[in-house]
Protein backbone atom coordinates (compact mmCIF):
# COMPACT_ATOMS: atom_id res chain seq x y z
CA UNK A 1 0.00 0.00 0.00
CA UNK A 2 2.82 2.18 1.06
CA UNK A 3 4.55 1.52 -2.26
CA UNK A 4 1.40 2.82 -4.41
CA UNK A 5 1.77 6.04 -2.57
CA UNK A 6 5.35 6.91 -3.06
CA UNK A 7 6.98 8.09 -6.40
CA UNK A 8 7.55 5.65 -9.26
CA UNK A 9 5.68 3.27 -10.95
CA UNK A 10 5.64 0.76 -8.44
CA UNK A 11 7.98 -2.30 -9.09
CA UNK A 12 10.78 -0.86 -7.02
CA UNK A 13 13.09 -1.12 -10.09
CA UNK A 14 13.69 3.01 -9.84
CA UNK A 15 12.12 3.67 -13.04
CA UNK A 16 9.67 7.21 -12.32
CA UNK A 17 6.47 7.86 -13.36
CA UNK A 18 5.51 11.88 -13.28
CA UNK A 19 3.09 12.03 -10.36
CA UNK A 20 1.23 14.99 -10.22
CA UNK A 21 3.21 17.37 -8.71
CA UNK A 22 5.87 16.56 -11.08
CA UNK A 23 3.37 17.19 -13.95
CA UNK A 24 2.02 20.63 -12.43
CA UNK A 25 6.38 21.23 -12.40
CA UNK A 26 6.75 20.39 -16.24
CA UNK A 27 3.47 22.48 -16.92
CA UNK A 28 5.00 25.63 -15.54
CA UNK A 29 8.83 24.67 -16.95
CA UNK A 30 6.88 24.10 -20.50
CA UNK A 31 5.15 27.93 -20.02
CA UNK A 32 8.43 28.95 -19.13
CA UNK A 33 10.11 27.54 -22.11
CA UNK A 34 7.47 29.04 -24.65
CA UNK A 35 7.97 32.31 -23.30
CA UNK A 36 11.48 31.85 -24.22
CA UNK A 37 10.93 30.68 -27.29
CA UNK A 38 8.38 33.42 -28.14
CA UNK A 39 11.44 37.01 -26.78
CA UNK A 40 11.86 39.24 -29.54
CA UNK A 41 15.20 39.71 -31.19
CA UNK A 42 15.48 42.61 -28.98
CA UNK A 43 15.33 40.70 -25.64
CA UNK A 44 17.36 37.30 -27.08
CA UNK A 45 20.06 39.92 -27.24
CA UNK A 46 19.55 41.93 -23.96
CA UNK A 47 19.37 38.20 -22.64
CA UNK A 48 22.34 37.09 -24.00
CA UNK A 49 24.38 40.44 -23.28
CA UNK A 50 23.34 40.62 -19.51
CA UNK A 51 24.45 36.72 -19.17
CA UNK A 52 28.17 37.91 -20.52
CA UNK A 53 27.87 41.30 -18.84
CA UNK A 54 27.19 39.70 -15.63
CA UNK A 55 30.11 37.81 -15.37
CA UNK A 56 33.35 37.69 -13.71
CA UNK A 57 35.20 37.27 -16.39
CA UNK A 58 33.81 40.74 -17.59
CA UNK A 59 34.49 42.86 -14.50
CA UNK A 60 38.04 41.35 -14.56
CA UNK A 61 38.06 42.62 -18.72
CA UNK A 62 36.89 46.29 -17.68
CA UNK A 63 39.21 46.49 -14.75
CA UNK A 64 42.26 45.47 -16.99
CA UNK A 65 40.73 47.39 -19.84
CA UNK A 66 40.60 50.84 -17.25
CA UNK A 67 44.47 49.82 -15.79
CA UNK A 68 45.74 49.82 -19.58
CA UNK A 69 44.31 53.28 -20.63
CA UNK A 70 45.29 54.84 -16.83
CA UNK A 71 48.29 53.89 -17.29
CA UNK A 72 49.00 54.65 -21.55
CA UNK A 73 47.61 58.50 -20.81
CA UNK A 74 49.60 58.84 -17.71
CA UNK A 75 52.27 58.68 -19.66
CA UNK A 76 53.73 55.71 -17.62
CA UNK A 77 54.78 53.98 -20.90
CA UNK A 78 57.47 55.53 -22.54
CA UNK A 79 57.11 55.44 -26.23
CA UNK A 80 53.26 55.64 -25.49
CA UNK A 81 51.92 58.87 -26.66
CA UNK A 82 48.47 60.01 -24.01
CA UNK A 83 45.94 61.00 -26.03
CA UNK A 84 43.36 61.38 -23.36
CA UNK A 85 45.13 62.95 -20.73
CA UNK A 86 43.77 63.08 -16.91
CA UNK A 87 41.12 63.33 -15.90
CA UNK A 88 40.27 60.89 -19.13
CA UNK A 89 37.30 62.96 -20.74
CA UNK A 90 37.30 60.51 -22.98
CA UNK A 91 37.11 57.32 -20.68
CA UNK A 92 34.70 59.02 -18.82
CA UNK A 93 32.36 59.46 -21.60
CA UNK A 94 32.71 55.62 -22.94
CA UNK A 95 32.50 54.50 -19.32
CA UNK A 96 28.84 56.39 -18.93
CA UNK A 97 27.70 55.36 -22.12
CA UNK A 98 28.72 51.82 -21.12
CA UNK A 99 26.87 52.27 -17.84
CA UNK A 100 23.55 53.72 -20.07
CA UNK A 101 23.30 50.77 -22.34
CA UNK A 102 24.10 48.30 -19.80
CA UNK A 103 21.46 49.60 -17.49
CA UNK A 104 18.64 49.28 -20.62
CA UNK A 105 19.91 45.40 -21.33
CA UNK A 106 19.55 44.56 -17.96
CA UNK A 107 15.58 46.78 -17.43
CA UNK A 108 14.80 44.47 -21.38
CA UNK A 109 15.83 41.64 -18.94
CA UNK A 110 13.72 42.31 -16.35
CA UNK A 111 10.72 43.27 -18.02
CA UNK A 112 11.32 39.98 -19.42
CA UNK A 113 11.74 37.99 -16.26
CA UNK A 114 8.48 40.17 -14.72
CA UNK A 115 6.85 38.92 -17.27
CA UNK A 116 8.13 35.00 -16.13
CA UNK A 117 7.45 35.64 -12.39
CA UNK A 118 3.82 36.75 -13.16
CA UNK A 119 2.79 33.78 -14.83
CA UNK A 120 4.04 31.57 -12.19
CA UNK A 121 2.06 33.55 -9.86
CA UNK A 122 -1.18 33.07 -11.56
CA UNK A 123 -0.53 29.58 -11.75
CA UNK A 124 0.67 29.07 -8.23
CA UNK A 125 -2.87 31.27 -7.36
CA UNK A 126 -4.70 28.99 -9.45
CA UNK A 127 -3.62 26.17 -7.83
CA UNK A 128 -4.03 27.98 -4.62
CA UNK A 129 -7.81 28.61 -5.40
CA UNK A 130 -7.82 25.03 -6.44
CA UNK A 131 -6.66 23.56 -3.52
CA UNK A 132 -8.43 25.12 -0.90
CA UNK A 133 -11.73 23.99 -2.88
CA UNK A 134 -10.26 20.37 -2.04
CA UNK A 135 -9.40 21.00 1.16
CA UNK A 136 -13.12 22.58 2.11
CA UNK A 137 -14.77 19.50 0.32
CA UNK A 138 -12.42 16.93 2.53
CA UNK A 139 -13.41 19.33 5.43
CA UNK A 140 -16.85 18.93 4.67
CA UNK A 141 -16.55 15.26 4.07
CA UNK A 142 -14.61 14.34 6.93
CA UNK A 143 -16.97 16.07 9.45
CA UNK A 144 -19.87 14.11 7.75
CA UNK A 145 -17.89 10.52 8.48
CA UNK A 146 -17.09 12.51 12.03
CA UNK A 147 -20.93 13.26 12.24
CA UNK A 148 -21.53 9.56 11.59
CA UNK A 149 -19.50 7.82 13.93
CA UNK A 150 -20.75 9.85 16.65
CA UNK A 151 -18.42 12.76 17.46
CA UNK A 152 -19.73 15.96 18.70
CA UNK A 153 -18.49 18.06 16.72
CA UNK A 154 -20.62 21.68 18.13
CA UNK A 155 -18.12 22.35 20.44
CA UNK A 156 -15.33 23.27 17.51
CA UNK A 157 -15.20 27.24 16.69
CA UNK A 158 -13.10 26.82 14.08
CA UNK A 159 -14.30 23.94 12.07
CA UNK A 160 -17.17 26.59 10.57
CA UNK A 161 -15.46 29.14 9.65
CA UNK A 162 -12.91 26.49 7.74
CA UNK A 163 -15.90 25.27 6.40
CA UNK A 164 -16.66 28.23 4.41
CA UNK A 165 -15.24 28.51 0.85
CA UNK A 166 -13.20 31.18 0.43
CA UNK A 167 -13.93 34.32 -1.60
CA UNK A 168 -11.18 35.24 -3.23
CA UNK A 169 -13.27 38.43 -5.35
CA UNK A 170 -13.77 39.67 -1.59
CA UNK A 171 -10.16 38.90 -0.09
CA UNK A 172 -9.09 40.76 -3.39
CA UNK A 173 -11.36 43.53 -2.62
CA UNK A 174 -10.35 43.48 0.91
CA UNK A 175 -6.27 43.52 0.21
CA UNK A 176 -7.32 46.38 -2.28
CA UNK A 177 -8.90 48.66 0.74
CA UNK A 178 -6.09 47.76 3.25
CA UNK A 179 -3.44 48.73 0.48
CA UNK A 180 -5.24 51.86 -0.42
CA UNK A 181 -5.42 52.92 3.30
CA UNK A 182 -1.87 52.38 4.05
CA UNK A 183 -0.62 54.56 0.89
CA UNK A 184 -2.41 57.64 2.94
Amino acid sequence: MLNNMMPGNGNGNGEDRPGKISRKRQVVKSFEAKLSQQRTSAERIADSLNYFFGDLRFAVMNLLWFFIWIVWNMGWVPGLVPFDPFPFGLLTMIVSLEAIFLSIFVLISQNRSSKVDKLRSEVDLQINLTSEQEITKALSMLKILLEKNGTDMSKDDDLPKMLKPIDAWELERKLARDMAENRK
